[in-house]
């Protein structure tokens, strides 16, 4: 125990203490109000008082030289009337030092999720896919911006003034990635209202470990998304198939030429299409039965176009378009692979459509055309495995022949258009791009 001592606390006085060991020097006038001095010859302002619970604490004010006597005296004082009026200030500033960043909580979310513990939103864990995702906006925007932020302290104002300042291109950057890659982050609006959503859900994760009481994310301002309808008309989808045959003709790998082609007569995602394996293709059954895709188990009619596609693809491996060069890997190629083909379009045919289309525009215009054959909403939904359509398609084993024949029609009339058949069926002659 420290010697305790009582003394009135004054330069001269602190300016003269030498102790050989660790001595506590209470002041005779200020109850609480002491100096501690080590061997070392330290020299400590603090307060020592008893909290709320009874227990005795002690608040360091400064150090000797740093503070003078007179500023600790007065420090103790403001102390000693937090004591009074049941505040405990040692315990808010341990609680204060101790308090996590904005980095710190964004690896414990990550954490968290690499082990299963954060659902997404249809109650199941986070994808690798979509963790992926989540690190790069993490590592691209939130650190950057709030990284060194303490996580109590951000308010409502604060979110919203990230998201101005993501939308505003404030973390714009030329990222390498790896040896050989690069990722340009540009911000912009989307950008920053697909933050502020996992800001959002890493503020909640924080409410539920009760790091803080409230989400500072809630009634923030975010940015509309635009929701771009991509309609592809006959013209389209015959430059597009001109683009495809004369790929074919100059060496394009038939990985990518059969997937692009099978994405639209079955508007299925990319993602879907790039990874699917055989034994997720059913095709007595006239399906797709995919054990895993952004809506979880889904169920999707294969039209007789689509089903005769796969027929002829050759089966090297698991995967329905393996990697050339790694065994038992999907192709991954399929990004470059969809620039060289836009490339191959015929000039005259190209307009801003074709000029911007992705991958997913095919998606769009499997239902675009799927409208125009007057299918019903639900029948088109059920046919590209949106969320609500696919719950029932989880369980059942045979499809609706009748959702069979709506798929059938939809992907003969793509393959037809494709193909540069006229209304009456006749064949046009083939115009190579």
């Amino acid at each position: 125990m420290p010697r305790l001592s009582h003394f009135r606390i004054n330069k001269r006085f602190v300016d003269a203490l030498t102790s050989e060991k660790d001595a506590t020097f209470r002041d005779s006038d200020l109850k609480g109000f002491a100096v501690r001095v080590k061997p070392n010859g330290s020299k400590t302002y603090v307060v020592i008082y008893k909290n709320s619970e009874g227990r005795t604490r002690s608040l360091a004010l400064g150090q000797h030289g740093k503070m003078t006597a007179d500023e600790a005296r007065k420090a103790a004082k403001v102390a000693l009337g937090q004591v009074a009026g049941g505040e405990d200030p040692s315990e808010e500033r341990n609680s204060a030092r101790k308090a996590i960043t904005v980095k710190e909580l964004c690896e414990a979310y990550l954490a968290a999720a690499q082990k299963g513990d954060i659902l997404g939103r249809h109650g199941t864990p986070k994808k690798a896919s979509t963790l992926a995702t989540d690190t790069g906006r993490i590592a691209r925007h939130i650190i950057p911006l709030l990284g060194k932020r303490k996580v109590r302290d951000l308010t409502t104002a604060d979110i919203n003034r990230f998201v101005r300042d993501v939308a505003n291109g404030k973390t714009a950057a030329d990222v390498k990635t790896g040896s050989r890659g690069r990722a340009i982050v540009e911000g912009g609006k989307g950008a920053a209202t697909r933050t502020a959503g996992l800001l959002g859900g890493i503020m909640s994760f924080a409410v539920s470990e009760g790091i803080i009481s409230t989400n500072p994310c809630r009634g923030i301002k975010t940015y509309k998304a635009k929701s771009r309808t991509v309609r592809l008309e006959s013209p389209h989808y015959r430059a597009l198939g001109d683009a495809l045959r004369a790929s074919e003709g100059q060496g394009e790998p038939w990985q990518t030429v059969a997937a692009f082609r099978l994405v639209a007569l079955t508007g299925c995602r990319m993602g879907e299409i790039a990874k699917l394996k055989w034994a997720d293709v059913d095709l007595p059954g006239n399906a797709l039965r995919l054990s895993d895709s952004k809506t979880g188990r889904s169920v999707r009619p294969l039209g007789h176009a689509a089903v005769k596609l796969l027929q002829g693809l050759p089966r090297q491996n698991a995967y329905v378009f393996p990697s050339a060069r790694l065994t038992g890997t999907p192709y991954n190629g399929f990004p470059k692979a969809w620039g060289r083909i836009l490339a191959r379009i015929d000039a005259t045919a190209k307009d801003e459509v074709l000029s911007t289309l992705t991958p997913h525009g095919l998606r769009h215009g499997f239902a675009s055309v799927g409208g125009d054959l007057g299918l019903t909403e639900i029948t088109i939904a059920a046919l590209l495995g949106h969320a609500a359509a696919s719950v029932t398609g989880r369980y059942i084993h045979h499809l609706d022949s009748a959702l069979i024949a709506a798929a059938d029609r939809v992907s003969a009339r793509i393959n037809a258009q494709m193909n540069g058949t006229d209304e009456t069926g006749a064949v046009l002659p083939f115009r190579r791009a």
